[in-house]
């Protein structure tokens, strides 16, 4: 029976199996080995690295422990986190949290010539880096850094992960204003009174939680470099909408993934 999968070369969806775990197209009789993991490592080798990653140990624990090299583990770590910012969540419907935070580490623990060069503020205004995310009530989360948080960078992001007609909650900040006109019903709080819930189910505390325990993985790291923030907030991300299942079915999804996104290479 002829094996759905598209060939690497001419497009064409049939294909068997032949020697070598390869299969053979149908129409240009191209040979590729299909769903192959990446960094020529077995599947075994994969599922003791994942298993020690997945516990949180630092990149050279998991070479020690998974009896692998530090730089080969570093480049499959990077590997599993380009495959994870590839996992999007499904456009979010019914009441979401939307939110953005700074990154950037602790004023104090900055270089002289960094403190020279930007301000202490905190918060918006800030030379941080900013992060947008909407949090669905449902427990999916999804987080983006983005360039700055103004309306007509916030408002196509909420379009593109929101279903319209759902119940949009955030604070008052102003980028926030146009989401009613876009077809949300927006429900707000107002933070700058103290005001974290009105008592009626509107607040953004479920994405405050999760900028809570972003921020303490990203310090537990000691310092990312900014090009690398995406890789580590899609991270975290996955790690927190995957946070019910068992280590062998987050093992099982990662293996997927990589699979997914690497199925023609080697």
């Amino acid at each position: 029976m002829a094996y759905k999968r598209s060939c690497p070369r001419c497009g064409n969806i049939k294909s068997w199996a032949v020697r070598r775990d390869k299969r053979k197209c149908s129409a240009c009789r191209y040979e590729w080995k299909a769903n192959r993991l990446p960094l020529h490592l077995s599947r075994t080798e994969w599922k003791r690295l994942l298993r020690w990653f997945l516990l949180g140990l630092s990149s050279q624990a998991v070479a020690r422990e998974a009896g692998l090299g530090r730089e080969q583990v570093l480049r499959a770590l990077r590997l599993v986190r380009e495959a994870m910012l590839q996992d999007i969540p499904p456009v979010f419907e019914g009441t979401v949290e939307v939110d953005e935070t700074y990154l950037g580490g602790s004023w104090k623990n900055k270089r002289k010539s960094t403190k020279a060069q930007e301000s202490s503020k905190r918060g918006r205004g800030t030379s941080k880096q900013a992060v947008f995310g909407i949090l669905c009530r449902n427990g999916q989360v999804w987080a983006e850094v983005v360039p700055n948080v103004e309306a007509k960078t916030l408002l196509p992001l909420i379009r593109k992960q929101v279903a319209t007609g759902s119940i949009v909650c955030s604070d008052t900040f102003k980028s926030y204003t146009g989401v009613a006109a876009r077809g949300y019903v927006h429900r707000l709080v107002n933070h700058d009174q103290q005001e974290f819930s009105d008592g009626k189910g509107n607040h953004i505390n479920g994405l405050e939680g999760f900028w809570g325990y972003m921020k303490r993985m990203l310090a537990a790291k000691g310092g990312i470099r900014r090009e690398r923030l995406p890789l580590y907030i899609a991270e975290y991300a996955w790690r927190y909408n995957h946070r019910n299942m068992e280590a062998k079915d987050k093992i099982k999804s990662i293996l997927q993934l990589l699979e997914n996104r690497y199925e023609y290479s080697g």
